[in-house]
């Protein structure tokens, strides 16, 4: 089981690998933190907009494990934009889960989806999210705070006037669809990025040259995307609902050589992400 960990700019550690619940209903959130858990894994990923908090905490009362042992992240909603509001969805999320506090808490879009990368960047209404997530952070209701989905300058929005500086930023980041520049900004701010859709969902699985490079070392496609993303430095969060997935996607103790890591950043980018090419973050737009 790789189980490496971070430490965030508030010294708070967080595992490199983590478990997505994105599209699984309650029953399945916590089956699939149950399942998790008993593998190893200890960083689990949800939101607001999942509609599933009550289902991981469920799993986190069941799973036979500390509280204390896992890290759960979750997600203000990308609608939310008031102080209020978002205050408010902090307290509904901690009764959702039933916990006394969440480990990372980050803003889910600086838009909300249906207005994802248009005109309106809504920077005024992000820095009052902001300062609801840090008196939360202060209250001591969350332990670690951050964005995703967050392009630079909506970074540099945030960093202009905070009090605490983002830790995280979680974005899409998966072998064809690396954005290094924004990468490389958030490392120079002491900001960890989050990879989320490591693996394209799918999409990345039947592309031959990735798996050429994998077969090379003897891995799949799945493991060699996330191999690819832990080595430029990133937190790794798959998503799947299924156990077997979740051992291999933690066999990862192998290493990519300086070369092949140059050509996996190379690879031609993925246009069609399958059924999920509706959601805005892959390029659709939601009805």
């Amino acid at each position: 089981m790789f189980n490496e960990t971070y430490k965030l700019s508030n010294g708070v550690e967080i595992p490199q690998l983590g478990l997505g619940t994105w599209l699984l209903d309650n029953e399945q959130a916590a089956q699939a933190l149950r399942d998790a858990v008993s593998i190893g894994y200890r960083h689990i990923d949800t939101a607001q907009a999942y509609m599933n908090e009550a289902g991981i905490g469920e799993g986190i009362r069941s799973c036979g494990i500390a509280r204390e042992e896992l890290f759960i992240t979750t997600k203000v909603a990308a609608e939310l934009k008031t102080y209020e509001a978002v205050t408010q969805s902090i307290n509904e999320s901690l009764a959702k889960m039933e916990l006394d506090y969440i480990d990372l808490l980050i803003i889910h879009s600086p838009q909300p989806w249906k207005e994802f990368r248009e005109e309106n960047r809504y920077f005024e209404e992000n820095k009052e999210v902001w300062k609801a997530m840090e008196d939360a952070y202060m209250a001591g209701k969350v332990k670690a705070i951050g964005l995703s989905n967050f392009l630079q300058d909506d970074i540099e929005n945030i960093l202009a006037s905070c009090e605490i500086k983002p830790m995280v930023n979680q974005i899409l980041a998966h072998v064809s669809n690396t954005p290094l520049e924004l990468i490389e900004f958030c490392r120079k701010n002491d900001i960890l990025v989050e990879a989320y859709s490591p693996i394209a969902h799918g999409a990345v699985l039947d592309h031959a040259e990735v798996k050429v490079i994998a077969d090379k070392y003897g891995v799949s496609v799945a493991q060699l995307c996330l191999r690819y993303d832990i080595q430029l430095g990133l937190v790794v969060i798959p998503k799947t609902a299924n156990p077997d997935h979740m051992r291999i996607n933690a066999e990862l103790d192998f290493v990519i050589s300086d070369a092949d890591m140059e050509t996996l950043k190379k690879v031609e980018h993925i246009q069609n992400y399958g059924e999920h090419s509706f959601f805005p973050v892959f390029g659709g737009k939601l009805k």
